[in-house]
């Protein structure tokens, strides 16, 4: 597997490269990722080898300068160790038609997973400027996106063309791609959902002294331990496309509906001082904490802590926090757009108007102030999570598209 993001470089592709991996290893497999350097050591895990290369530290360009190292990795692999399939995730790597066919012809068939497409981030961005986002120009890597979004949309072009199978991780990007790259007729995508860890991400156990002291701690923290108060959490990076800037607006609407209410939004970033700072304009600074980061079981145990979950977004190629809220039987509210309905729907949360403050507000008051239908819509997104969306199930998938592809 070559990919640009694997722990400790967490992220939504890093989470999932790491687990479809060690899953992959439990099937029986022998896994090498091939990443980018510079993070610091990778976790072990029995059965996978990480190789790291070097990569300029441009915005947009590291997809290149990563993209050429990493091919140069896995040819030196293949002389020594013979490699059967090489999956591509995509679009934080970018080769070219020359590079497809190179590999294709002297290592591996291909097999590229489409996480989302760059157009579709500049597009994001596009509409989170439209809805008052803090500093959509500000941000290096977001303004990079904006200004060379369509040439390096070129290189998912490539990715189509040469890839034996591509997969996308859900239907939204799957027709993103097929309308905006011309896909042809006989392209080979399947659509298979990212997972989630679901022992990690847990509900509470209302049996347990210590998750019943954690929860009470955590809730102690943020002042919603007085009877009646609730907790609502966001998390993700903060940047502009993630829509906490209209997370706050709507929140602070919120507090005439459900006014003993506290909001925690946890994520690296530059927007923390310009979202506290729009939090205490808004009349809500007191109530608004931002987390910077905390280990993934603090995490954890606060998304099962939770009274609600809001995921605003303007963009996501999937999305994987509601799947976390819902492991952890905690109801959603997200946006109607995109790829977010395969996943939530009414009977697990709710459904807002992107960048719509009233519509957001409205909903998180819905699922607020109705607390027999809000614990019915938790155990329902367990189950769902449980069914159809988990790290074994990807292996599964994967090890029959790797099969076809050998094949």
């Amino acid at each position: 597997m070559l990919s640009a993001e694997f722990p400790p470089r967490w992220g939504g592709m890093g989470s999932t490269v790491f687990h479809l991996s060690s899953s992959l290893v439990e099937r029986g497999h022998r896994v090498t990722v091939i990443t980018r350097s510079g993070s610091g050591d990778p976790p072990p895990q029995d059965g996978v080898r990480v190789i790291t290369v070097g990569w300029a530290k441009i915005p947009m360009e590291f997809t290149r300068s990563y993209g050429r190292r990493a091919l140069s990795a896995l040819e030196e692999l293949n002389r020594n160790d013979p490699v059967d399939v090489v999956h591509l995730h995509c679009p934080m790597i970018s080769w070219s038609d020359s590079q497809f066919l190179r590999c294709s012809q002297k290592i591996a068939p291909v097999v590229s997973s489409l996480h989302g497409s760059w157009l579709g981030e500049r597009d994001g961005l596009v509409a989170a400027g439209k809805a008052k986002e803090a500093a959509v120009w500000a941000n290096p890597n977001d303004l990079a996106i904006l200004l060379t979004a369509r040439r390096y949309a070129r290189f998912e072009r490539s990715a189509i063309k040469g890839s034996r199978i591509c997969i996308a991780n859900s239907h939204a990007t799957k027709a993103d791609f097929e309308t905006r790259y011309d896909a042809p007729e006989n392209w080979d995508c399947e659509v298979i959902h990212w997972g989630v860890d679901t022992s990690m991400f847990r509900p509470l156990d209302a049996d347990s002294e210590d998750d019943i002291a954690e929860y009470n701690e955590i809730r102690a923290r943020y002042g919603a331990n007085e009877n009646g108060t609730r907790l609502v959490l966001a998390v993700g990076r903060l940047a502009a496309r993630k829509g906490f800037g209209t997370l706050i607006r709507g929140f602070a609407k919120l507090q005439d509906k459900v006014p003993k209410s506290r909001l925690v939004i946890v994520g690296r970033g530059h927007l923390k001082g310009r979202l506290q700072r729009q939090a205490s304009r808004l009349g809500v600074g007191g109530k608004v904490a931002i987390e910077s980061g905390m280990p993934f079981e603090s995490l954890a145990a606060l998304f099962r802590s939770a009274d609600l979950v809001v995921y605003p977004s303007f963009y996501e190629g999937q999305g994987l926090i509601p799947l976390e809220a819902m492991a952890s039987g905690t109801p959603v509210v997200t946006v109607d757009d995109g790829p977010l309905p395969e996943m939530v729907d009414s009977s697990v949360g709710s459904l807002f108007s992107m960048g719509d403050i009233e519509s957001m507000s409205d909903s998180m008051a819905s699922e607020l102030n109705n607390d027999s239908k809000r614990r019915e819509k938790g155990e329902s997104g367990r189950e769902r999570v449980i069914e159809s969306f988990t790290y074994d199930g990807n292996a599964e998938s994967f090890e029959s598209v790797y099969k076809r592809a050998i094949s």
